[in-house]
């Protein structure tokens, strides 16, 4: 399964025995999943829900609380939803139910964000609106640079109402806007986490931690085998370079190289992979690292000078391209 379909698997299993938590629940799943519709002139309540388990769910907290019967349908699904619907209905009593959750107001005019009573609720309803939203229309991405945990909303008031219970549990999610339809997203990996925890879904929330673990090590030793592999690259371009400039200083001054500075070349050019200190241990007597530097230097300098002097190209001529960098 997905990891959006693993998190809906446990968060239906979660039952929150308060009945505050309950109602908090089954009113945001109603408002995140359709709402109210008119049905025959009358005022109906419908969820469209992914899932079997979810709207059985659903049917039987709508029964147990509000004591309506409802009735489950399946729906082709259209548009960019994959897989079949589950549509809950209420139509008969639709509209007192639709008062009691609060999803119309006392002039019968449709709440637009959640029922004020429960974004003040307690944590534990804070929570269960969570939940509700979740399970209604929620997704959870892979760990990763684009993670993101992220609810569609039906409107932008419900954004901003979901938004504000997230805040006031602790879970920095903000609001957006994707095509003109209103989301909510939590990005940060630790808040994700957190955000799971929170709805209930411990066992997806630690499942996804192990996960992005589990990338970031193999990201960090991806990034240390490719700055290694730089790493050589360049000192092997440098080392090449490195001979060639001291082969061609030997060429161009002939006789006339200093015994202490062909010493210094022929040491380069006899252990071409050699660090410069590894090169002042070959030497005899041994020399520092500085001093094989400071005469490989001036071996090159004097050399230069000449080609300049004589008219012929110096030792930068001898670098292969792309090795002179």
């Amino acid at each position: 399964m997905s990891l959006t379909a693993d998190v809906k698997a446990e968060l239906i299993t979660v039952r929150d025995p308060r009945p505050t938590a309950r109602v908090a629940e089954l009113t945001t799943i109603l408002r995140f999943s359709g709402g109210l519709h008119s049905i025959a002139n009358r005022v109906a309540v419908e969820a469209e829900l992914d899932s079997d388990p979810l709207a059985r769910r659903t049917a039987r907290e709508l029964m147990e609380l509000y004591g309506v019967r409802p009735e489950l349908v399946l729906v082709q699904s259209s548009g960019s939803r994959s897989g079949n619907l589950y549509a809950v209905r209420v139509i008969e009593g639709g509209e007192t139910l639709a008062r009691q959750t609060g999803l119309l107001d006392q002039r019968r005019r449709p709440v637009r964000g959640l029922p004020n009573k429960l974004t003040t609720g307690s944590r534990g309803d804070l929570t269960a609106i969570w939940r509700g939203a979740f399970l209604a229309a929620g997704t959870l991405s892979d760990p990763g640079r684009s993670a993101a945990l992220e609810i569609t909303c039906p409107s932008s008031e419900a954004a901003m109402a979901l938004v504000g219970a997230a805040h006031r549990i602790g879970i920095p999610a903000k609001a957006r806007e994707v095509r003109a339809i209103p989301r909510v997203v939590v990005r940060e990996a630790e808040a994700i986490r957190a955000a799971l925890s929170a709805m209930g879904a411990e066992r997806a929330a630690s499942d996804w931690d192990q996960m992005r673990q589990r990338r970031e090590v193999r990201a960090g030793v991806n990034r240390l085998v490719n700055f290694d592999d730089a790493n050589l690259r360049r000192s092997a371009q440098a080392a090449v370079a490195a001979c060639a400039r001291v082969e061609r200083a030997l060429e161009i001054l002939g006789e006339e190289v200093p015994d202490h500075l062909r010493e210094a070349g022929d040491l380069r050019l006899a252990h071409r992979d050699a660090s410069l200190d590894e090169l002042g241990h070959h030497a005899d007597p041994p020399l520092t690292k500085d001093a094989v530097a400071g005469r490989i230097r001036r071996l090159l300098a004097m050399a230069d000078k000449k080609a300049e002097t004589d008219g012929i190209p110096g030792t930068e001529s001898a670098v292969p391209p792309g090795m002179g960098d």
